[in-house]
């Protein structure tokens, strides 16, 4: 079930602009911990981020008429559309295209927050590992109000949503491959030359660039989880109530869930009685808890947080 099917045309039309705005200003932070705390640190994660990063890194001083603001390197928001853009026509022919309107939204977005935002000298966070877990806190918590608003920032997704549908390989599995062959790579980077007189050792900055590439991408994996599983969360509710019919269809008609009423009989009294059961959202508990208030404030009323609801109006079952 689509989410929007109880929606009027004009509602669905607000919703689906309230989707792209919130798409477009949740990749701002997501630009930001890139070009001012990550690219400062000359840090390497996961991801397309990682691979325009290696390149930026890989390209200084190549072409300083073309791109002077940018130390003469390929600047992260080209090569990110450039990538985006062919990773998204391989999609499109293989896929489908139906599955990169917003992608694309989302690709021309955050190109243009990597345009707009300028690169930081000195990184927003001086030490490097902390700047790189609170990055990649807001990178992820970023990533997951894209995500929940149907959007897509492209990169490794696209490349695992195309190998999945070949081979029988999860997308998760595909994007962690990408994450580490990127991060492992910038082992071969030189060492900038602004960093030649902080440290000691060659090998031991490229090693420390690698831990911080891994400790980022570890703490954005985890806030995009935890951030999802939170938002996501489902409760089930068991209603009793003398009034159950009324409560069923006001929850029906203004929360706009499925009600389930089943036959229960109480054991003391040994009268039937009839149970009101729904599966919502957690956002949607207040708006349930008033209805039930306003019918019958006696009702007898018991929710419990749930995981793994699938079906109509939640998530599709999983698995072949």
């Amino acid at each position: 079930m689509n989410p929007h099917d109880s929606y009027t045309p004009q509602q669905h039309t607000l919703v689906v602009v309230r989707e792209y705005l919130m798409i477009f200003l949740a990749l701002a932070p997501f630009a930001l911990m890139v070009n001012w705390i990550f690219v400062p640190h000359n840090v390497v994660g996961g991801g397309l981020t990682g691979i325009c990063s290696i390149i930026y890194y890989a390209t200084q001083g190549l072409f300083p008429a073309a791109f002077p603001h940018y130390g003469g390197a390929l600047p992260i928001w080209l090569s990110s559309l450039v990538i985006n853009c062919i990773l998204l026509l391989v999609a499109g022919l293989t896929v489908g295209w139906r599955f990169c309107i917003r992608t694309i939204f989302g690709v021309f977005s955050l190109a243009l927050w990597y345009r707009l935002i300028p690169i930081r000298e000195i990184a927003l966070i001086e030490d490097p590992l902390l700047g790189c877990i609170v990055g990649g806190v807001i990178f992820g918590i970023s990533l997951g109000i894209v995500m929940l608003n149907n959007g897509s920032s492209g990169g490794t997704d696209i490349i695992a949503m195309v190998v999945n549908n070949y081979r029988d390989i999860s997308l998760g599995t595909v994007m962690v491959i990408c994450d580490v062959v990127i991060i492992l790579s910038s082992y071969f980077l030189p060492v900038p030359e602004v960093f030649l007189d902080k440290i000691t050792s060659v090998s031991d900055f490229k090693i420390k660039r690698i831990m911080c590439g891994i400790c980022m991408t570890v703490s954005y994996t985890a806030a995009l989880d935890w951030f999802m599983a939170r938002v996501r969360q489902s409760v089930q509710f068991f209603i009793f109530s003398t009034k159950h019919a009324e409560i069923a269809t006001a929850i029906n008609q203004t929360a706009k869930r499925g009600v389930t009423v089943l036959e229960g009989k109480g054991w003391y009294s040994k009268q039937p009685t009839e149970i009101i059961t729904v599966l919502a959202n957690k956002q949607e508990c207040p708006l349930i808890l008033r209805i039930i208030k306003q019918i019958d404030p006696n009702a007898f009323v018991s929710y419990v947080n749930v995981s793994g609801v699938f079906g109509k109006g939640f998530d599709k079952i999983k698995g072949k």
